[in-house]
């Protein structure tokens, strides 16, 4: 049988649709399968308690040039969606095994590519179908079925069921136990299908490498100590391009627009 790696993501990420582009590279030489999981990666950094790259303008920036810097070298090419962040609720519930059923992974890469290729907002419906229609997939037909009910309750639980294993960012592929999350971690994933894991060298790491920091109750998270300069900034972003602004911190969603 197979090995599999699990190949965590939401089209969010820049990382994401690189490690999607390049999985193939690790996962094709050694007869290994992938099983795409779409998660959302809002419900990851809520029960973590992490903030994403997007509210921290400095990282969002950094996010930017390397994955340009990647890009440029791999000759791939990237740009932005045409909204970021977006709401990425729609286009991961396409993307879901049981919506998009065998050509699952036809869809994954005609939505990462029509987002992070050719700047096509995820979070809109019709370029979703648009994308999906561009490699000769049914886009009605698919997004239909990912606005069911059953499709909604699904995504949930794919990223119930990947906080329950451990993953905390994206992308993140995990191949038995072993979780490598990152971009950057795709030379250690190959190392570990090839069973030359640096870590067996060096033995399992016990318990914590040092304390750690417990932040006072006095400081709080992202700009402004409560995310008012954070919201007040995003909300002026979404009234430019026009589109509704949304800075709840609900279960399913961050600030988004």
């Amino acid at each position: 049988m197979a090995r599999t790696v699990d190949f965590y993501f939401d089209y969010l990420s820049p990382y994401a649709y690189l490690a999607w582009r390049c999985l193939n590279e690790v996962t094709d030489p050694r007869g290994v399968e992938i099983t795409p999981r779409p998660v959302l990666f809002a419900g990851l950094l809520n029960h973590w308690g992490q903030l994403g790259p997007a509210e921290i303008p400095p990282k969002g920036r950094h996010v930017g040039r390397e994955t340009r810097r990647f890009a440029a070298l791999r000759d791939i090419p990237i740009r932005s969606p045409r909204y970021h962040p977006f709401r990425p609720l729609l286009a991961l519930r396409v993307s879901l095994a049981v919506v998009s059923g065998e050509r699952q992974k036809e869809a994954i890469t005609a939505l990462f590519d029509g987002g992070w290729a050719h700047g096509m907002d995820l979070g809109d419906r019709g370029d979703i179908c648009a994308a999906l229609n561009a490699v000769g997939l049914d886009g009605e037909h698919l997004v239909g079925a990912a606005e069911e009910p059953s499709a909604k309750a699904a995504l949930r639980e794919e990223t119930d069921r990947a906080i329950s294993r451990g993953v905390f960012g994206i992308p993140t592929m995990v191949v038995e136990d072993e979780l490598f999350w990152g971009l950057d971690q795709l030379k250690y994933l190959a190392l570990y299908l090839d069973g030359k894991d640096p870590l067996a060298s060096i033995g399992e790491i016990e318990g914590s490498l040092g304390r750690a920091v417990v932040r006072p109750d006095s400081v709080g998270r992202g700009q402004g100590n409560d995310g008012k300069v954070l919201k007040a900034a995003i909300a002026r972003a979404c009234w430019n391009s026009g589109r509704p602004s949304n800075t709840s911190r609900g279960p399913d969603e961050r600030l988004t627009c």
